[in-house]
């Protein structure tokens, strides 16, 4: 996409949500119902483009040397007036726009592969603009607005799919991850393939993504570790790439373990840890099957990867070079 396409896409967006403004005002009835200094257009554009800079240098930078550049006060009164889902809907309107548009590469025309990752941020506001879930203490009186953002990245087009803010004091990635898959665009005759760290590599999100019929692809620690690969049979070999087949359960009750005909592993999921299929103490079982790869990334160290993408397609060198995209 050019950078001309995309301006036209994003005024677009814009214009899309303001001709039902209403539905993204606080007061339906009366806000933005007169002609303002500030249009809605003006303000949602504002909003988007604005940097971290004092809000007087941003709207200088936005409006010009013009003489009918608003206050700041001006400003914030028509920002109090817009709810934030507007800006959202802006977001997602521009993202189902440009799947129209032809992307400038395509790494697989079969797979669409999404990067995810989260952010901590701390910013300026008042409790008109952001509820006490998002205050934190600080060095001042007031202490300090922190959020924690999730977000998705196509690592082909250069673009953010989808995003989820969070209170930093009620940040919960796995969740997210969850929360962004279970919702998240699937193009017709491509699969979304979800590439995560560590920190996103867990049984609750695989079984989320399987669930969508979709693929995973999760560095975790390595076989000598506590972690998820911890505890499995491996070859004599330091590098491979094996296939394992995980029951997990809820309950260490001798009837579950019993009822298990297979040759595969069993994984007791407890109380602490989330799991969305098997609620606790359940007698319910769940089966994951998924590829663990190791190979080295210097002469003393190796990475260690979970994913249930195909091994035909999907060599160890392919996965290789997908990680290092994320």
């Amino acid at each position: 996409m050019i950078h001309q396409q995309i301006k036209e896409l994003f005024f677009s967006s814009v214009e899309h949500i303001v001709s039902d403004i209403s539905q993204y005002a606080v007061h339906p009835d009366s806000d933005f119902k007169r002609s303002k200094k500030i249009p809605t257009q003006k303000l949602i554009s504002f909003l988007v483009s604005q940097g971290s800079s004092s809000t007087r240098v941003e709207m200088l930078d936005f409006w010009g040397l013009d003489s009918s550049i608003p206050t700041a006060s001006a400003l914030s009164q028509q920002r109090a007036k817009l709810k934030p889902d507007a800006l959202e809907a802006v977001f997602r309107h521009f993202n189902s726009a440009s799947m129209e548009l032809p992307p400038a590469s395509f790494m697989d025309s079969h797979y669409r592969f999404l990067a995810a990752d989260g952010s901590t941020c701390t910013f300026f506001s008042t409790p008109a603009f952001s509820s006490p879930d998002y205050c934190c203490p600080g060095h001042s009186a007031n202490g300090v607005y922190s959020m924690h953002l999730n977000a998705f990245y196509d690592l082909d087009t250069h673009t953010y799919t989808d995003a989820l803010i969070q209170p930093v004091r009620c940040k919960n990635e796995f969740g997210a991850f969850c929360d962004i898959v279970d919702r998240h665009d699937v193009l017709d005759g491509i699969k979304n393939v979800y590439i995560g760290d560590r920190g996103y590599c867990s049984y609750n999100n695989m079984a989320h993504v399987v669930e969508q019929g979709q693929y995973f692809l999760f560095r975790t620690k390595d076989i000598h570790s506590k972690g998820l690969v911890g505890n499995f049979n491996f070859p004599d070999a330091e590098s491979f790439d094996i296939d394992v087949s995980v029951i997990l359960v809820r309950s260490h009750s001798k009837k579950v373990l019993a009822d298990i005909h297979t040759e595969g592993y069993i994984r007791f999921v407890d109380q602490a840890a989330a799991f969305d299929y098997i609620e606790y103490g359940s007698y319910d079982t769940y089966e994951l099957s998924f590829r663990i790869l190791r190979f080295p990334i210097s002469t003393s160290t190796y990475e260690c990867i979970v994913t249930n993408l195909p091994r035909d397609e999907f060599p160890v060198e392919r996965i290789k070079t997908l990680y290092n995209a994320r």
